[in-house]
């Protein structure tokens, strides 16, 4: 029997990867590495960003909220493409786009143009988001979670890794050379996903070739179902809490905390470095148990870290605290793949981009108000009201139907 574990396992490992799906999974992972990565450089490089162009936190945050903003705008033309022209041809333009958009951040000699040039790289990227999932959801129908999960952390692995490089570049030499390096490494995904992914992963048929009333309808008529509803609603507002903490933990620690630049960078590296674990975990535990189950605890710790975030002095608890709450990465391992699979095969892209479209307009808002409030004082009372919007997202699970 002790024998027989470990065989299993390692025939499910190599299940799990076969018939190419391990070359795609690592390839849309390792696109993925980059796009969220250099996204999550942004809060890193802000107080770099704020001296070079005289941002106050206000302004700082509409940086940010440009960013977001345009990632969301693009969703569901994401969506949508990927429905009428492939996954695969989506994930490599999305790709190209980021690169050059990301050459013009890097080139930019004044605040407006920074602010057009994020704005663009946000729309980008934004492409990316839907395919991977659709893509995923397509290659492992029944191990979705957990393709997911892997793919996301190696998203956190990004944002652990390309952060931490950004700001020690920005440290020695300068800032436009934290976004300029990424640039061939964008061309270089590009090519890969080219060779391995095809260019469409889904049914030939799509809910989106042609646009009539009966296909608004019928579009319609998925999103409105209660669970579809409900989910958005709680990806709503976690989604607006990881915008807003994610955008200004940084800032926060150095400004309020006490901390330098480096310490900073070293500890919003370690809190996406702890979700390379957490994400995983949390995405078998959504396949094993459902959303329902396994949903809640991981948010009451993210409520729990947040109420604790204002009391904590020193490094160690700090660095503890900074831990716990990396649970706040583990969430969208649970609601995505829920959303994803919710919608019928036929429209899954368009359906999961509307859906990421509406609540990332709304979370994009989160960080100029977060910025407004901690201008006037009240950075620390603005981390008691994310932890009130989790809590809202906890008590909105019981209107989740059983699975």
């Amino acid at each position: 029997m002790s024998l027989l574990k470990p065989r299993t396992r390692l025939s499910n490992a190599r299940s799990f990867l076969s018939d190419g799906r391990g070359e795609i999974l690592v390839a849309v992972a390792t696109g993925w590495f980059l796009s969220i990565g250099v996204r999550l450089a942004y809060p890193v490089l802000l107080p770099f960003l704020r001296r070079t162009y005289g941002l106050d936190l206000t302004t700082a945050g509409l940086l940010l909220t440009t960013l977001w903003l345009c990632y969301a705008l693009g969703q569901l033309p994401g969506g949508l493409l990927a429905d009428r022209f492939g996954e695969g041809t989506v994930l490599v333009a999305s790709t190209v786009i980021s690169a050059v958009t990301l050459g013009l951040v890097a080139v930019a000699g004044s605040a407006p143009v920074v602010y057009l040039a994020t704005g663009a790289f946000g729309f980008g990227t934004a492409l990316y988001g839907v395919a991977r999932f659709t893509t995923l959801s397509d290659i492992y129908p029944d191990n979705d979670g957990t393709a997911i999960g892997i793919t996301m952390a190696a998203g956190q692995a990004g944002n652990t890794l390309l952060p931490l490089a950004a700001g020690g570049i920005a440290t020695a030499v300068t800032w436009q050379y934290g976004f300029g390096l990424a640039v061939p490494a964008f061309a270089v995904v590009a090519v890969g996903l080219r060779l391995v992914v095809p260019a469409r992963t889904s049914s030939a048929t799509s809910a989106v070739d042609s646009v009539s009333l009966e296909t608004a309808r019928y579009v319609g008529s998925q999103l409105r179902r209660p669970e579809i509803v409900t989910v958005t609603a709680i990806q709503i507002l976690t989604y607006c809490v990881w915008q807003a903490f994610t955008g200004f933990y940084p800032t926060y620690l150095i400004e309020i905390k006490g901390v330098s630049e480096g310490v900073a960078t070293g500890l919003f590296s370690a809190f996406f470095a702890t979700g390379i674990v957490v994400q995983p975990l949390t995405g078998r535990l959504y396949d094993r148990f459902g959303i329902r189950t396994a949903l809640p605890p991981v948010l009451s710790v993210v409520v729990a870290s947040l109420v604790a975030l204002p009391f904590l002095e020193d490094f160690w608890p700090i660095a503890v605290g900074t831990v716990f709450l990396s649970s706040i990465l583990g969430y969208g391992t649970i609601t995505l793949p829920y959303m994803t699979a919710a919608f019928p095969s036929d429209m899954k892209g368009t359906g999961l981009g509307f859906l990421r479209t509406v609540y990332m307009t709304i979370g994009a808002a989160s960080p100029v108000l977060f910025g407004a409030l901690a201008d006037r004082g009240y950075f620390d009372e603005g981390y008691l009201v994310l932890a009130g919007l989790v809590a809202v997202a906890v008590a909105l699970t019981w209107w989740l139907p059983e699975q």
